[in-house]
């Protein structure tokens, strides 16, 4: 039995495994994980996950819905610290850093190739995410279509340097992040001007 093996004891087993599936992913990637690994990880028979989980995908979903409460309470976090038109800057940064910070997440969010019309939990658990971009979009375009156009913009600016961040298109450690949130303020400063 390996250290990280056999922990499971009786408790919430479906959090155990949304917690061993993030484990698991970080370590392997989102086409590594299973759920035998995961059963296996836990200690718990490979049945053990079907009581919660209808199979691989299941699991995933809630691991998604996860990642979408960690990136809705960073952006609404970095957003509401700051005032003004910085708030979709701030927003922006603050999706990127957690992405750096919850690799794993991030990953199932993007990389996991999840039907999400099967499962609507994960864009309601997103749907914060997107008023902590939409809100202060408000204050700059009052009409609902532009604002709306805007968050577009600010969120594809955001995303595509967070994936360029763990793609290691920045490099690595601190430095990296400093430099990905920097461009990301930069960039959704330009996108507000523009808007303005």
């Amino acid at each position: 039995m390996t250290p990280k093996s056999g922990r499971y004891h009786h408790g919430d087993l479906r959090a155990a495994l949304v917690d061993v599936a993030i484990e698991l992913i970080a370590e392997r990637g989102v086409q590594g994980f299973s759920l035998a690994e995961a059963s296996r990880r836990l200690g718990v028979t490979v049945a053990a996950p079907y009581k919660h989980f209808a199979d691989r995908d299941e699991l995933l979903a809630a691991v998604a819905v996860k990642a979408s409460e960690h990136l809705a309470a960073a952006v609404t976090v970095e957003a509401a610290a700051t005032n003004g038109p910085d708030r979709l800057a701030a927003a922006a940064a603050g999706y990127v850093r957690c992405a750096a910070a919850h690799r794993p997440l991030f990953q199932v969010l993007f990389e996991a190739g999840l039907d999400k019309s099967r499962y609507p939990e994960i864009d309601a658990a997103a749907q914060p995410i997107a008023e902590a971009f939409l809100i202060p979009a408000r204050t700059i375009r009052a009409d609902p279509a532009d604002a709306h156009e805007l968050t577009r913009a600010v969120v594809a600016a955001a995303h595509g340097h967070a994936a360029l961040l763990l793609d290691g298109a920045f490099g690595r450690g601190p430095e990296a992040l400093d430099a990905a949130t920097r461009r990301t303020t930069t960039v959704t400063r330009a996108i507000v001007a523009g808007w303005r």
